[in-house]
């Protein structure tokens, strides 16, 4: 009896247990997917709106594309350099080293892999074993990538756990398998400012993801675990023992062969590093002028200085005139906001060729590096005054330098700090341990921050630029010796005094007026009357022949500024400033009687523009830099056309190829053919500034126009002696190197041999005036007065 109570008691007991455990089962059940339902409604921890998941990465580089179809360069914000890559552009052979590292079930769960959680439960919490692998997919990695922040303890981030199921399962709903891998690939920080796999790719083997080989896939991919831990560029054995551990799970899922794995494991791990630097790769000031041109916002005069007046002028013309100027704050996206040049994921296709660019940069390295720099530091050795002209006073230095020191960043940041002045002077003349640049790479060294001012004015600055001269296709561009230490740009920003560079300009419009290349007069110094009634006579360049008749022509091949000055006295100063904007000169310019000695200011963007005209028939064209720009699905948003001006008629401008070719061929520009060999045919102009501050050489083929300029940081640092001081010693030879670089480089397409188009009555610029007038109609009886 006793025994039968025991065995319904004990079934009782059991009943109760079952229901119990049922209970507690459901409830744990209904519990789960209450928290589960309350997280997916965001009313546990965060899920992101609909509209976050349907565009989860909304930070894109921009990129900077050559002509020839190389990555120039990156806009992006502060460790966002993410470059937008499409799942159809990346090899095969990354997307399989992922699945098989990272989830080789990824392509049959819905965003949580029930197995590999089990595997982990088991292994890791009953087994306590620590191999046990994760159970993370790619799509939770994703949802940790975009939405979870790093948990401070284990606790925290048990928490987050359930969050990323849950947008892991919403992102799978929301996504195909293809665009869950690309976004992960694009999201992944992978160090050194390489966010995402196509900046990977580049910053670490110098290569587009479709050109990665199966150990550089295994190596990035091996990364994803730990990108610090596994480095390849500091941790290299480590590395290379993770790029074998992911080339192994390749070979056992399936996506190469036993003996494939086992030849690669046995390579070794190599990099080819490209730093992400704005500061450093090609054409750097070329990538900053791009940068803030196409940011630029429509020019209030509030935003300008009392002294930048005329810049506000030309800015405001630039932003209803050129499309480019602006075109960030021009232009709207679909949803009505402005483009944004750091986040829109923007494909800028410029008309730089990188090879052409590398051998502009190559050759002002040379000339700068190898000589100029060296012969400007042993003349200024002994001098008191270095590296300013010996001309100038010890109080006209310290002026200067008193003016540097207060425009230095580290005046700026004391001042900030409202540190007193004579603390700052005594910081300034307290010597402390720096890195100076120096041309063969930066020196250690120990000086007063005083010192250090004055000693990086040593330092000439040079600017070059070279462009198509039929469409306006700026091929190469170099602002400056070093974008690091001289951001100053010498191309477009930079404006100085051009110098003997105008007399073409001059001759072309004494042309337009009816005199000819071998009209003559007598070489003498000529007197000019200004507009108040003072005599203005300029000095003479040359000894030869003073005293002869001599041509217009031979005036313009030997540079000769009594020739030139004679053809002012009989034209208006007033139309020689107008033509002078025709040719493209923007700044202010006077019309003074000494303009036709280039007094005026002039950037090398202008004058090579200018110089176009006469390799084009007369026909100005305007630099163009870009040629289309594309979303980051690669849709065409914006193309930019040449713009082109007639200047002066054909018929001058016949005359005027003539003779800027003698300048080449027998004149002031005769070092390009006796040193340099070029054989093209080609016309050109140097330039020399007062007090020879600034060399000026202009050069042009039938293709290529381009120009160089060499001065210092101040127009008072200069050669004292015209030998080394002129722009046949200072820029010419540049010219002559990037030339010699482009004509021995048969991929580039320029070839010596091509000709200008000339009628053959223009061929020789003296070969019978008579003959020209004839074939034009032409009289130039009312110059005879001037010229006889």
């Amino acid at each position: 009896m006793s025994r039968n109570n025991m065995n319904t008691k004990d079934k009782t007991f059991l009943k109760k247990i079952i229901k119990w455990f049922w209970i507690l089962f459901i409830g744990i059940i209904i519990s789960i997917a209450v928290f589960f339902i309350l997280i997916a409604n965001g009313q546990i921890g965060y899920v992101p709106p609909v509209e976050d998941l349907e565009n989860p990465i909304n930070k894109y580089a921009s990129q900077i594309i050559s002509a020839d179809l190389k990555n120039m360069g990156t806009y992006a914000e502060r460790k966002e350099n993410r470059i937008y890559v499409n799942y159809k552009e990346l090899s095969p052979t990354i997307i399989n080293a992922l699945i098989a590292t990272e989830d080789a079930r990824f392509m049959d769960h819905s965003g949580i892999d029930i197995y590999a959680l089990l595997r982990v439960f088991i292994k890791r919490g009953v087994l306590f074993q620590k191999s046990g692998g994760g159970g993370s997919t790619i799509s939770q990695q994703l949802a940790k990538l975009l939405y979870t922040e790093s948990a401070h303890n284990v606790v925290e981030r048990l928490f987050q756990k359930p969050i990323e199921w849950v947008i892991a399962v919403q992102l799978e709903r929301y996504y195909t398998k293809e665009e869950i891998i690309n976004m992960y690939l694009n999201k992944f920080d992978f160090l050194y400012n390489a966010v995402g796999i196509q900046s990977a790719c580049w910053v670490y083997f110098g290569k587009l993801p479709k050109d990665i080989t199966i150990e550089e896939a295994a190596t990035l991919i091996g990364m994803c675990k730990n990108p610090s831990y596994y480095n390849p560029l500091r941790q290299v054995e480590r590395t290379k023992g993770r790029r074998n551990v992911v080339i192994d799970l390749m070979c056992e899922n399936g996506y190469i062969t036993k003996a494939a794995s086992d030849s690669l494991k046995n390579l070794p791990l190599t990099t080819h590093y490209n730093k992400v630097d704005h500061k450093e790769g090609i054409a750097p000031y070329f990538r900053e002028y791009l940068r803030a041109t196409m940011s630029a916002s429509k020019p209030e005069k509030k935003n300008y200085g009392a002294w930048q007046s005329q810049k506000f002028i030309e800015d405001s013309i630039a932003w209803e005139t050129n499309p480019l100027y602006g075109w960030c704050n021009k232009n709207k996206k679909a949803d009505g906001s402005y483009y944004n040049l750091y986040t829109d994921g923007l494909k800028i296709y410029t008309t730089i060729d990188s090879r052409m660019q590398n051998y502009a940069e190559e050759a002002v390295a040379e000339h700068m590096g190898n000589y100029l720099q060296d012969i400007f530091f042993k003349e200024k050795a002994k001098s008191k005054t270095a590296p300013f002209t010996r001309s100038l006073s010890q109080k006209d230095v310290n002026l200067i330098m008193e003016n540097a020191m207060k425009q230095s960043e580290r005046y700026y940041t004391l001042k900030k700090k409202n540190v007193d002045e004579k603390k700052i002077r005594e910081i300034f003349n307290t010597p402390v341990e720096m890195s100076v640049f120096t041309w063969k790479g930066l020196k250690d060294t120990i000086m007063t921050p005083m010192d250090s001012i004055r000693y990086m004015k040593h330092f000439l600055r040079a600017g070059f630029i070279a462009m198509d001269t039929r469409s306006g296709a700026v091929k190469a561009y170099v602002g400056g010796i070093n974008f690091q230490y001289f951001q100053y740009d010498m191309v477009n920003t930079g404006k100085r005094q051009i110098g003997s560079t105008i007399k073409p300009f001059l001759y072309s419009l004494a042309m337009e007026s009816g005199i000819t290349p071998c009209d003559e007069l007598l070489h003498v110094q000529p007197e000019l009357i200004t507009e108040t009634g003072e005599p203005w006579t300029p000095r003479t360049t040359t000894n030869k022949r003073i005293g002869e008749m001599v041509s217009v022509h031979w005036g313009l091949q030997n540079s000769d500024n009594w020739v030139t000055a004679a053809l002012m006295k009989h034209l208006s100063p007033y139309t020689f400033a107008r033509l002078l904007h025709s040719y493209g000169l923007h700044g202010k310019i006077d019309p003074v009687v000494s303009l036709c000695l280039g007094v005026c200011d002039a950037s090398l963007n202008e004058m090579a523009s200018g110089y176009s005209t006469f390799a084009n028939g007369g026909i100005r064209v305007e630099p163009i830099y870009v040629t289309r720009i594309e979303d980051m699905n690669g849709n065409i948003i914006a193309t930019f056309a040449p713009r082109s001006y007639e200047v002066i008629s054909e018929d001058a401008n016949y005359k005027m190829l003539g003779m800027l070719q003698s300048v080449i061929d027998g004149g002031t520009g005769n070092r390009i053919r006796r040193i340099y060999k070029i054989t093209a045919p080609m016309g050109g102009k140097t330039g020399t500034s007062q007090n020879h501050s600034d060399g000026w050489f202009m050069g042009f083929t039938p293709s290529l126009v381009g120009g160089c300029w060499i001065g210092g940081e101040d127009r008072s640092i200069h050669f004292d002696q015209i030998t080394e001081g002129q722009g046949a010693t200072m820029a010419l030879p540049i010219m002559g190197l990037f030339l010699q670089k482009v004509f021995a480089d048969p991929l580039l397409g320029y070839s010596q041999s091509e000709k200008f188009k000339i009628p053959p009555a223009y061929a020789n610029p003296c070969h019978s005036s008579s003959s020209i007038e004839e074939e034009m109609n032409y009289s130039s009886g009312e110059w005879d007065d001037i010229f006889n």
